[in-house]
């Protein structure tokens, strides 16, 4: 075992510098795995004074990072079936930024995985707050061995970690690690979350201490109006819902000239609001949306806290379709029949809609608030409808057949099936189903249903038939969906009785696909050669289920090989465990998801 790290501290900053912080950890990308030790040395230098302070949390927490605090996204930005839980800070669309601790505290969970924060750090702080530091390039030489060990030790580059209490303790100011593009992230930068520790609620970093300059108020860009109800409507189009464009005036928002909304029948109403930063041309989220009628408080929505058993509310809270397939920010001011989110001021279904008096005026106020308190109004004026109005505007049809959000729901035909339980829906939806010819004989029908534009809440079942299939074939077999965008994906499945079956958590076009073919290897950067190098790389590539499992030996004896989605490329950093002179022999295996196995076999020397 090597020795361990030399602890050097000034000014109660704390930083190994026993070896460089990319030894003992592999990286997705070792071209830029290598930290320079003077970088270590004027991060020691430059921190010393903040540091020294060793402010609580609550009190004065530093920043994360010593460059501006620039955000790309923040707190509660809707996202993909998810409200955003911290901020994602810029790091100048680089890689390699010092991460600092924000305050005194201990590393209480290490994560690393290919998927979702990449390496992730938590560290728990005493006065209740946990902060979290994820899609990071690699961590302080002290916690790259522990990641190291234990992955050798799983034989796996995924670990969750969680050291004893005190077992690395932090201080303010502290090195961390260093910022990457790990995992789900699309581009560098930093994602910074503080959560309560007891619950592991998130809370908005905004309101704990980070600062980031914001002089701009929210931008009100649309209103509509949703009838909730069979009797419900909207003068004078028909469906289930009119948009209306906001014009900016001296006095906030309103609606273009001479347009007064004329309803019946009880309506829901929702805002498209987005904010924008000092700096930044990023679209980010709104934190405050208050209703009155009248000058009445009617309705509040209040984005401040993430409870991450609840997350996927956030498909009942936004207009989803207008979401998904135009980046629209409609946060609905009402509750959804199954919307159980906290989000609101008012509880029970309904909560929030509004059912005027045929006739009557109203004035409608809506107060839009960012995280820093700048506000917008949108003022307008909404007439309700009466009943000889509503009988002559068109709607949806008082009776159809429909999908019910409390009860489950089987749909039945001889070659498919799709079911899914109460609570998987927000509301009652009507069936539209379609049965498809294929591209060809040979791959079968497709079978529609709905779109995902609707959005569904718990995983629903789909199940094909495919009894003529070969028994060599079954466990090929796999259900492939196509969503709204024309895109595919395989969702996984099993063959039994002649049917393919799987779980989707989205609506869309269902088809089967037999996967037989393996994946591919190329090695990018495998010589004959290989002294003085201190990775190798491949690219792996599958056409249909994607890649499920790899693993690499070295000699016989395991090695961690880390996978980077976004490149589909496989990297070794030479570590303690496979540092080595001579000839050395290689061999890498990659699985797919149904089974398919390439293995290949590669020597050098070193």
């Amino acid at each position: 075992m090597a020795a361990p790290p030399i602890t050097m501290r000034a000014g109660g900053v704390r930083i190994g510098l026993g070896r460089s912080p990319h030894r003992g950890h592999a990286l997705p990308h070792p071209e830029l795995s290598m930290i320079d030790h003077r970088q270590l040395i004027f991060c020691m230098l430059c921190s010393t004074n903040a540091a020294a302070q060793t402010p609580s949390f609550r009190s004065a927490p530093l920043a994360p990072m010593d460059i501006p605090m620039l955000p790309s996204g923040n707190f509660m930005e809707p996202r993909s079936d998810h409200f955003h839980s911290g901020v994602d800070l810029k790091t100048n669309g680089a890689e390699g930024i010092p991460i600092r601790a924000v305050a005194d505290g201990h590393v209480s969970r290490i994560r690393v995985s290919p998927w979702g924060y990449g390496l992730a750090l938590y560290i728990e702080h005493p006065e209740g707050l946990t902060t979290v530091y994820g899609h990071l390039r690699a961590f302080a030489p002290e916690i790259a061995e522990q990641v190291l060990e234990a992955q050798y030790s799983a034989e796996n580059q995924t670990v969750d970690l969680t050291p004893a209490a005190g077992s690395l303790p932090v201080k303010a100011g502290e090195v961390v690690a260093w910022s990457g593009n790990t995992g789900g992230s699309s581009a560098p930068h930093l994602h910074y979350e503080v959560r309560r520790s007891k619950d592991q609620h998130a809370l908005d970093p905004e309101t704990l201490g980070l600062e980031m300059a914001d002089s701009r108020p929210p931008v009100i860009r649309g209103l509509r109006i949703y009838p909730t109800a069979p009797q419900s409507r909207c003068q004078p189009y028909p469906g289930t819902a009119k948009g209306f464009a906001t014009d900016a005036n001296g006095d906030g928002y309103g609606l273009q000239p001479g347009v007064v909304p004329a309803v019946f029948g009880p309506v829901g109403i929702a805002v498209h609001a987005v904010d924008f930063y000092d700096g930044t041309s990023n679209t980010c989220g709104v934190r405050k949306i208050a209703v009155l009628i009248d000058e009445k408080p009617h309705f509040e929505v209040h984005l401040n806290e993430v409870d991450f058993d609840k997350q996927r509310y956030v498909n009942a809270h936004m207009d989803h379709a207008l979401f998904r397939q135009a980046d629209m920010h409609y946060h609905r001011c009402y509750r959804q029949p199954n919307d159980r989110s906290d989000l609101y001021s008012a509880d029970g279904a309904g909560a929030g809609t509004f059912t005027p008096i045929p006739g009557q005026l109203y004035k409608v106020r809506i107060v839009v608030t960012d995280a820093n308190d700048n506000r917008s109004e949108l003022t307008f004026q909404l007439r309700g409808a009466t009943v000889a109005e509503a009988v002559l505007w068109e709607g949806r049809p008082d009776s159809v057949n429909t999908f019910r959000w409390d009860r489950d729901n089987l749909l039945v035909r001889p070659d498919f099936r799709f079911s899914f339980p109460a609570n998987a829906l927000y509301d009652d939806e009507p069936i539209r189903f379609d049965s498809l010819p294929g591209k060809s004989a040979a791959l079968g029908p497709e079978y529609r249903v709905l779109s995902d534009a609707v959005p569904l809440h718990l995983p629903a079942e789909v199940s094909i038939r495919m009894a003529s299939l070969a028994p060599a074939l079954q466990s090929k077999a796999v259900v492939v969906k196509r969503d709204g965008k024309g895109r595919t994906a395989p969702i996984g499945g099993t063959w039994k009785d002649g049917w393919v079956t799987a779980r989707t958590k989205a609506f869309g076009t269902f088809m089967t696909r037999v996967d037989t073919v393996p994946p591919t290897l190329t090695p990018l950067d495998i010589r004959t050669s290989m002294a003085g190098r201190a990775s190798f790389r491949l690219k792996v590539q599958d056409d249909l289920t994607g890649l499920d499992k790899w693993s690499a030996t070295l000699d016989g004896k395991w090695i961690l090989l880390s996978y980077e989605p976004k490149t589909k490329i496989l990297t070794h950093t030479f570590d303690k465990f496979s540092e080595g002179k001579g000839k050395r022999s290689l061999v890498v295996e990659v699985t797919d998801e149904r089974g398919n196995r390439k293995s290949a076999s590669y020597t050098f020397e070193r």
